[in-house]
């Protein structure tokens, strides 16, 4: 298209198999944009969406390779480029900013001297003017004290401040292009809120253009102002942001859009029934890719592969594309019934303080208090509770559980376990009954799951571990807990690697109750979860809660999810509890001015 930026057309990305046969991972995207446009690109994980990006800048992942279609930047096309203006592209007219900053930054290189080297590749400034410039840029993304900060290494620096470097490092080639991918999932509401503010910022006053990739909708309709829709390698929605959220042309798009958690509903949000089709299982040259899946379909929907259409100024792959503009959205079939009184205490904690500085002489000789990441902690848990932990990142969340968890000791305070155990102790040093009792689900489960080791043997293991059962009692057991997660048994056989993220997190949760536990510690457990997932995560919490009574820390940053699940809020600032209570009653009429802020700042 002609005037573009970017232009993509017909282009399909995919491998071979080992047949010889071509399989596509995207099929056939259409896609343009235009200097100053903002695109949000959104799909469940293996939709494609990171794979058409990286596309973009001329890259794709080993045994990929372009299948067909045309993609031009600038007039050029990044797959054919020599390596030299490749480089030059990349970073320069260019850039990319990534999800985890964290791990996208050198460890071992000042922030000072990465940027330095982002200014000697991609910008024509003498290296006189590039301490200038780097105070300019930093000064650019809001980050205070800028001197200080270009000394320090990025793992002294908080998440919220490692994206903003990340984003300092794209703007100083001056791109006319920035791609983010998923930048602000693991950050909390406030700090995401001002790193959206701040891409808002670049796009209206450098008509920088913009493609951002996420499976947050709600994230994307704050920042883009058109919205692109991924479904097993095909965009099947096309269009304004407003117009597509507010009426959704495409069943898939409607799906997304009822299985985001809302603040103060009545009702679970809807999880997209079955799974996404991986490349190889695709076979759909004469049906509509989402057919499997759509609770719309008709039999054209089987015989005939839908074109893209104009409705109401949308690109949209669907056969009844026209008269789903007059389709309701789905409310959630289950009601959200919070029980009001619960039984005994499972976890009482009192007074609890938490410091990371080590004993030494010289505090002991000065009489140097050491410096408390959390202070006057205390809260209960009774059985069949779902307690919800919030704050922004360094508010002491995670800290919190890693003491309940044995991980980390306090420095004052008492943790008591059913008024029996006393948890002050690290967890090598409790005995077995109170290592089973408290199990914890951490925020990442490839971080927590052996590769290595299939399903079965990561579920059999806490089950040798603290009951001693045999072989067939373990496999009987393995059997059960599977089915409660909703998993088929089939997948006893599978690695971790042959799973979805979801599938991943369903093991984690089902390792974790094989040991039948009092206590679940969740830490941010539905954070990088697609929508559509998270959902299904949310109701298999509420229905387990039920069936086993269990006692549940949620710790989230994303306080629709805690709203919907949670029946007591506890509120985390600065290590401090600024206030806690009942849901209903903190989100609804908060307190302190902090709780105010957070829920203000919910997109």
């Amino acid at each position: 298209m002609s005037g573009s930026l970017l232009s993509i057309n017909g282009l399909s990305i995919g491998y071979s198999d080992a047949q010889s046969r071509s399989v596509a991972v995207i099929s056939s995207v259409d896609l343009s944009l235009a200097a100053g446009e903002t695109l949000g690109l959104v799909g469940e994980s293996g939709c494609g969406k990171s794979t058409l990006l990286l596309a973009i800048m001329g890259f794709y992942k080993a045994g990929l390779h372009r299948l067909g279609g045309d993609l031009q930047f600038m007039g050029e096309d990044p797959g054919v480029m020599p390596a030299g203006d490749l480089q030059k592209l990349r970073g320069g007219r260019m850039a990319l900013i990534p999800q985890n900053a964290g791990q996208s930054l050198t460890p071992t290189m000042k922030i000072e001297n990465q940027l330095f080297e982002a200014l000697s590749l991609h910008s024509d400034l003498p290296s006189g003017l590039w301490r200038q410039r780097c105070f300019s840029l930093l000064d650019r993304v809001q980050l205070p004290d800028p001197g200080e900060l270009l000394k320090r290494y990025p793992h002294e620096l908080s998440g919220g401040q490692q994206q903003r470097i990340a984003i300092a490092m794209a703007l100083a080639g001056e791109p006319d292009l920035l791609l983010l991918d998923e930048p602000t999932t693991g950050l909390d509401v406030t700090t995401q809120v001002h790193v959206l503010d701040l891409l808002r910022e670049i796009t209206a006053e450098t008509r920088t253009a913009m493609i951002y990739v996420s499976h947050d909708i709600g994230v994307i309709s704050a920042v883009c102002n058109k919205i692109a829709i991924m479904y097993a390698g095909e965009l099947v929605e096309l269009g304004d942001k407003n117009d597509l959220i507010d009426n959704p042309a495409h069943p898939y798009t409607k799906g997304l859009l009822d299985s985001i958690p809302r603040m103060h509903q009545d009702r679970l949000p809807v999880s997209l029934e079955g799974m996404q089709p991986q490349p190889g299982q695709r076979n759909f040259d004469n049906q509509c890719v989402f057919v499997e899946r759509c609770s719309y379909a008709r039999p054209v929907c089987q015989q005939h592969k839908p074109d893209s259409s104009t409705v109401s100024a949308r690109q949209v792959k669907c056969h009844l594309a026209s008269e789903a503009l007059d389709w309701k959205s789905v409310e959630g079939s289950d009601r959200i019934n919070k029980p009001t009184k619960f039984s005994r205490v499972v976890l009482r904690v009192k007074d609890l303080s938490v410091s990371y500085d080590r004993p030494s002489l010289t505090r002991w000789f000065t009489g140097r208090q050491p410096s408390l990441v959390t202070q006057g902690i205390e809260f209960e848990i009774r059985r069949g509770e779902i307690l919800g932990l919030v704050g922004e990142s360094g508010s002491g969340k995670s800290t919190l559980l890693k003491t309940i968890a044995g991980l980390q000791k306090p420095f004052a305070g008492s943790l008591m376990l059913n008024d029996q155990f006393d948890l002050r102790h690290s967890v090598g040093s409790r005995d077995a009954d109170c290592q089973q009792k408290i199990q914890l689900v951490f925020q990442n489960p490839d971080a927590s799951l052996n590769p290595s080791q299939t399903v079965e043997a990561i579920l059999a293991r806490p089950i040798k571990l603290y009951f001693g059962s045999s072989d067939e009692a373990i496999r009987q057991q393995v059997d059960e807990i599977l089915t409660r997660v909703n998993l088929p048994l089939a997948y006893r056989t599978r690695y971790p690697g042959q799973l979805s993220g979801g599938e991943k997190q369903r093991i984690a949760i089902a390792r974790a109750l094989v040991a039948k536990p009092d206590l679940i510690l969740c830490d941010e457990i539905t954070s990088a979860l697609d929508v559509s997932v998270q959902a299904s995560i949310i109701k298999l919490l509420l229905r387990l809660r039920q069936e086993s009574q269990l006692a549940i820390l949620f710790v989230s940053h994303d306080l629709a999810v805690v709203d919907v699940l949670a029946d007591q809020v506890v509120v985390l600032e600065q290590g401090r509890i600024r206030e806690s209570g009942p849901v209903s009653r903190v989100f609804s009429d908060p307190d302190h001015a902090y709780t105010q802020s957070l829920l203000a700042s919910v997109l």
